[in-house]
Parts: structure tokens; C-alpha cells; sequence
């Protein structure tokens, strides 16, 4: 056996797929993309041990979950690209597939056109736990004899058979022996003309590339041979949604028979499941609202309560090592550009890391015990009515985290004008780096206290949320006027059983996604903390000496020293060239109640939302005599409002920034995957414009309303 073999992991969605490629890879594993789309590709590596007792390197290919190998979305096109395609760089060695145990009847049309394929596979029936639990008995042996192919048992959840599947990797894996289904006499010529042209030994994978002539594009095949299948298509009158449907029934035909002999359910077993049961009130037209309400309302209060002393903890590390920093290197240059601006910026966005790992939490353990499929049945009847459907809820709830692959996960949207639309409004979902402004700025305007037993800054963090998701369905409203297509849509969505959380699985995914919000956005804050410190620190010419000269008159004599500093402070951080570029601005945002300060913030925060808290605290910083002894939020309270003398954040203040932020498209990574999907500058110009311009609007009207 070779040293080194690729495999990819294919089967039906909620089949267990990825826990199976977690448990065999771990934190070994890489996230890129397909070549020639924007599909991701998962790869793993994993070192097993042959018969001989030889090491062997098997590199593990994450494959999309599908339910055939006919394509009806983006996603669904890699699965036949890959498999179909022996010049693709991820065709396997060695294919495979996870099918539920529970329900085989579904996953054994999958598996069936992959073993007509001709290349080695296994079927590794997952969930057996359920199996068992529902009285589905298999035999395996004669299930292994019908298909031609090893079939292994396992629970990838508890890692059971995990040793038996690993074997059967290592052990000589051969091509099956027959087909599973003659698909040669369906269309003889057109099979016989393309196996031809393509020198391919499987009838089916002729078929196949007959049926999908539109994806062979991708296909490593020279334009003269792409012609003649073409024109063998043509003479033959192949018609392919006549033939997917005429296979579908046959293939069916030889399943039901298979299962007769291979599957047995126990009498005894009720029909009604524990699943059943809960889904009559998780999913009832009226309970079920009020209670992903009670959800959401639980996940927000505990976002403030529980991440409130971890958070503490890290301030007053940072407060501490400023502290030393400042006392332990001579004063100057350095000690202020690592102090005020590296120090402060960095605490700026780690302090906020306990807040972004429990919504990733919450998130994940949502997803993994099965409830968010049923928020996506629940949603669908109330999507409808505004342009979207079922699907849309996954990538809406998804922008929750992370608005970047919240839009990638829209390729299994089929409808063209609901993708369009899901694209175009999930920005407006409060996404995780939306989190740390929110949680800065209700700590400066909602006083931290309990009624009733309710945290009152986790209400109004849970009203944000809300109203980005009212912004995002209102929108989407719309848009469903102005977006014209003729095709119909279906909401089509299998409920996974309830299940017990991954918890191994959610860890990796909490490290993996806390590692990219920390590297990713520390990358850019401690840039455009050095940037924003040297533009505060510096002015043109003599600005500053003239600052200093001028409050060395007589008639300053007055006022006492750190008054006299803090005027001094104050009127250089204007005259920098940061306080001249957010005069520039001061004009346009003063209606809504930004100062010159935020005007920089508000720049700085198009290269990503979250840089705005770190850059509050590089500016505040900037000169400060108390520089790491009070925290950017403390800081800020003590602002005062030069024109009017009072505090500088108001409630009106504060509710018009959060509101801006709320609608604002203030993030470039989301920009450049909304043209990467959509393939044109079309769609991301209107987004920018009219996510602005809502924030505008929404921020002026607020402002003005409660100033």
C-alpha cells in the first residue's frame, strides 16, 4: 500500500461528516478553498498504521454534504467535480461515505452512485447508538456482499469502531467488482461515445459527465474533447433531467429490495420518538417564538454576567503590566508608543475575548444539539413574506459570529433572487465584532444593575441583536421588489435528531474561531494603534511648542499644575494630525452627535468594526497622565463636552453611535467575500451605500430625538 493516500469523506448533510473527520484528524487540519471556487475545503491529515505495521500518511478531504451526485447548489458541485473528475487534485484514493444508520434508505442512493463509480470506497454506517436505541437491526455482512464494498460500524460522537475503520483504511480497499445499478442501457451510445473520448473505465462516470455537462468546465480537459461530448449529447437527443429522473426510479427500485434484505425494524418499538415529542413544542406556531425568544434573552444575560470577571481579570492585567512598563523604561518615545499605543490598543480588543468565546459557545452548542435546524423550519412561514425562506436562517444566524462565512454558507440557498437578497441583508445581523462596541458603550450609558432579577445591560445588548435582525428582514423586504427572477423556490430541510453536545468538537471550534478574531483583528489594531499614536503624538511644524508657549503666560499663573496639563493635553491632541483629519470629518457627523474623536474612530473601524474600541483607547491614552491606570471606558465617562460642559457620552450620545455601528457596512473582509460571491462590484457598491446611509439616517434620528 502506498506510504501516503488521499481520501474524501462524502455523504448526506447531519450525517456525522465532520465529527468523523474531527476525530480523525484533531487540530490537525487546514481551512482553503476548492480550486476554481469559492467552496471551502476542509483538509485533515491523520498517521495510521498498516498490517505490516508500516507508518501511512492519509490526508482526509472534508467533501460538502450532498445528497446525490447531482448538483442544486454551489456546495453541491464539489462533491461531483471531485469524485467525477480523475484529474481534479482532490480525486481520491480511497472515497468515504458516511451514511446515517437511522435513516440508510436516503444515504444508500448516495452510496450507490459512488460504487457505480467504479473507484474504492467504504460505507461506514454512523449513529449506531440510535440504531440500536430505535430497534433497527443491519446486516452488515450480506449489506457488505450487495454493494461490493467494506462496511464499517461506528458512533463517531463516542469514537466507537473509530479502530475498526482505520483497518479497513489500511487493508487493500478495491474498486467494486459489479455495478450496483446498469446504467449502461438507460443511454448506450452517449455512455459508450464519452467513455470513448475521455478513455474512462465506469459507465456511470460517462453518465454522470453527460448529466452535468455544464460543470466539466472545471474539468482538466482539452477544449476539442469538451466539444465532442457535447456534440454526442446533441446527437442523441440526451436529455438530462429525463434521465436523472428515470435513474432516480430504478435506483430506488434496487434500494427498496436491498433494504428488504438487509434492514429489520423490532415491532415492539414505538413509533413516536423522544425527537417527535419536543418538536411539538419547539416548533409550535406560537410557543416556539417565545421560546427562541427566552433563548436569545438567556444567551445575552449570561454574555454579561458570566464574562464580567474573566474580563476584570484581564483589565487589571493590562493595567498592571502598563503599569510596570510605564514605571520600568525611561520616559520618552518608546515608553509612550508601547504603553499608549501598543499596549492600550491590544487591551482593547482582548479584554472583549470572554464575551466573543461564550457567543461562539452558545452558538455552536445550538447548532450541535439540532435546535437551530428547527429555528430554520420555525423562521420559514415569517421569511417568506419578506423575500427569503428557511435557508436563509442559517446564514442570518450565522452572521451572528461572523458575517464573512455567514454569506458563504448562502451557496446552499437555490434560488438566485433569495441568495441575492440573504447576501445582500446578512451584514446587518450584529456579528461578534460588533460585541466589544456594544459591550463599551452600554457600560458607559446603562447603569449595571438588576430589575426584577433581569440584567438591564443584557436586555438592551439582546435589543441590538434584535434590531439588527428587524434592519436585515426589513430590508430584505425591500429588496424583494427591486430584485426580479422567474424561478420558484422550496424549503426542503431534514430535522437531525436531538443530540448531546460535541464537546471536543466545540472546543476546537471555540479555539479555532477565538485564534482568528484574536490574530486577524490584532493584527490590524496594533497596526492602526502605531498609525493612530504617531499621528496623535505628532503636529505639523511648531504646533505643539506653540501649546506649551502659550500657557506659560502670566495670566495662566492661576490655575493649578495638572489643570494647566490637562488644557495642554487636550489642545495638542487636537492640533495632531489625527485631531485635524477628525475636524475634517466633525462637520458631517456633528448632527448625530459624534465629536472629532469618534471621527476617527469611525474611520479607522471601515478596516473592521471591533479596531474601534482599540482605537478609543489609543487616542484617550495618547498624553494621558493616568495612561494605565484607567481602562478606555473609564476614560471616556470622564470626557466632558467642551460646548455644553457635561459628559461628553450622553444616552443620546451612546444610542446613536450603537445604532451606527448597528447598520454600518464597516468591514472590508465582508466587502471582498460579498464580490467573491456575487462576481461583481455590483452588489457590495449598493450594500456600502445603503447600509450608510441607514446608519446615518437611524443615528440623526435618535440623536436628535433624545438630546
Amino acid at each position: 500500500m502506498k506510504k501516503e493516500i488521499k481520501i474524501a469523506l462524502v455523504g448526506n448533510p447531519n450525517s456525522g461528516k465532520s465529527t468523523l473527520f474531527n476525530s480523525l484528524t484533531g487540530l490537525n487540519q487546514k481551512v482553503a478553498n476548492f480550486p476554481g471556487v469559492t467552496v471551502d475545503k476542509r483538509t485533515g491529515f491523520a498517521t495510521l498504521a498498516s498490517l505490516g505495521g508500516d507508518k501511512i500518511t492519509a490526508q482526509l478531504i472534508d467533501l460538502p454534504g450532498t445528497y446525490s451526485l447531482y448538483p442544486k447548489s454551489m456546495d453541491e458541485r464539489v462533491p461531483f467535480q471531485v469524485l467525477c473528475d480523475p484529474q481534479n487534485q482532490s480525486h481520491p484514493d480511497l472515497t468515504i461515505i458516511i451514511a446515517d444508520g437511522t435513516n440508510l434508505k436516503r444515504s444508500l442512493f448516495l452510496c450507490s452512485q459512488i460504487v457505480d463509480l467504479k473507484r474504492p470506497a467504504i460505507l461506514v454506517l454512523n449513529m449506531m447508538d440510535i440504531v440500536r436505541f430505535k430497534g433497527i437491526e443491519i446486516d452488515f455482512e450480506k449489506l457488505a456482499e450487495r454493494l461490493g464494498i467494506p462496511v464499517v460500524a461506528i458512533n463517531a460522537r463516542k469514537q466507537e469502531g473509530l479502530e475498526e475503520l482505520k483497518k479497513a483504511i489500511t487493508s487493500l480497499v478495491k474498486s467494486p467488482p459489479k455495478d450496483f445499478f446498469n446504467i449502461h442501457d438507460l443511454a448506450p451510445e452517449v455512455i459508450d461515445g464519452i467513455s470513448a473520448t475521455l478513455d474512462i473505465s465506469s459507465d456511470y462516470n460517462a453518465f454522470q459527465i453527460a448529466n452535468n455537462i455544464a460543470l466539466i468546465s472545471q474539468f482538466n480537459i482539452k477544449i476539442e474533447k469538451r466539444q465532442k461530448i457535447k456534440e454526442i449529447i446533441e446527437q442523441h437527443h440526451f436529455d438530462a433531467k429525463t434521465m436523472q429522473a428515470k435513474e432516480t426510479l430504478e435506483r430506488y427500485k434496487v434500494i427498496v429490495d436491498l433494504m428488504r434484505e438487509c434492514v429489520h425494524h423490532k415491532e415492539d418499538v414505538p413509533e413516536r420518538s423522544f425527537t417527535r415529542k419536543i418538536d411539538r413544542i419547539l416548533t409550535h406556531r406560537v410557543f416556539g417564538y417565545l421560546i427562541f425568544l427566552a433563548v436569545l434573552f438567556l444567551i445575552f444575560q449570561a454574555i454579561f454576567a458570566w464574562a464580567s470577571y474573566p474580563m476584570e481579570l484581564v483589565d487589571n492585567s493590562f493595567k498592571w503590566l502598563s503599569g510596570k512598563v510605564a514605571g520600568g523604561l525611561p520616559k520618552g518615545v518608546l515608553n509612550d508608543l508601547l504603553v499608549n499605543g501598543i499596549l492600550a490598543g491590544i487591551n482593547g480588543i482582548v479584554i472583549f475575548v470572554p464575551q466573543i468565546t461564550l457567543l461562539f459557545l452558545f452558538i455552536l452548542i445550538l447548532e450541535d444539539t439540532g435546535y437551530m435546524a428547527r429555528v430554520s423550519f420555525l423562521m420559514d412561514k415569517l421569511l417568506r413574506g419578506f423575500g427569503l425562506n428557511g435557508k436563509s436562517v442559517i446564514p442570518l444566524m450565522s452572521g451572528v459570529a461572523c458575517a464573512v462565512p455567514a454569506i458563504m454558507s448562502t451557496r446552499t440557498i437555490q434560488s438566485w433572487k433569495q441568495r441575492i437578497i440573504t447576501i445582500m441583508v446578512t451584514p446587518l445581523m450584529s456579528c461578534s465584532a460588533r460585541l466589544p462596541v456594544y459591550t463599551l458603550l452600554i457600560g458607559l450609558i446603562i447603569p449595571a444593575r438588576y430589575i426584577w432579577g433581569v440584567n438591564m445591560q443584557g436586555l438592551v445588548l439582546m435589543m441590538m441583536y434584535l434590531i439588527g435582525f428587524v434592519a436585515a428582514i426589513g430590508s430584505a423586504w425591500l429588496m424583494k421588489y427591486f430584485i426580479k427572477a422567474t424561478e420558484r423556490d422550496y424549503f426542503i430541510m431534514e430535522m437531525p435528531m436531538y443530540k448531546v453536545p460535541r464537546w471536543k468538537t466545540i472546543g476546537l471550534l471555540i479555539i479555532e474561531k477565538v485564534k482568528v478574531f484574536l490574530f486577524d483583528a490584532g493584527k490590524v489594531i496594533i497596526a492602526i494603534s502605531v498609525i493612530l499614536w504617531f499621528l496623535s503624538s505628532f503636529a505639523p511644524g511648531k504646533a505643539f511648542e506653540k501649546i506649551e508657549n502659550k500657557y506659560r503666560q502670566p495670566q495662566y499663573g492661576s490655575i493649578s499644575q495638572d489643570e494647566v496639563d490637562k488644557k495642554i493635553q487636550s489642545e495638542k491632541l487636537a492640533s495632531s494630525y489625527a485631531g485635524r483629519m477628525g475636524r475634517l470629518l466633525e462637520p458631517a457627523i456633528k448632527p448625530i452627535g459624534f465629536d472629532w474623536k469618534i471621527g476617527i474612530a469611525l474611520i479607522t473601524s471601515f478596516a473592521a468594526r471591533e479596531v474601534f474600541v482599540g482605537t478609543m483607547a489609543t487616542i484617550y491614552s495618547v498624553g494621558s497622565s493616568k495612561a494605565g491606570k484607567l481602562n478606555v471606558k473609564e476614560k471616556m465617562r470622564a470626557e466632558i463636552n467642551e460646548d455644553t460642559g457635561k459628559p461628553r457620552y450622553t444616552f443620546a450620545v451612546g444610542l446613536s453611535l450603537m445604532l451606527f455601528y448597528a447598520f454600518a457596512m464597516q468591514c472590508m473582509s465582508t466587502v471582498a467575500v460579498v464580490k467573491r460571491e456575487t462576481q461583481s462590484w455590483k452588489w457590495p457598491l449598493i450594500q456600502i451605500v445603503y447600509m450608510s446611509g441607514l446608519a446615518y439616517f437611524a443615528s440623526l434620528i435618535a440623536f436628535q430625538l433624545l438630546k
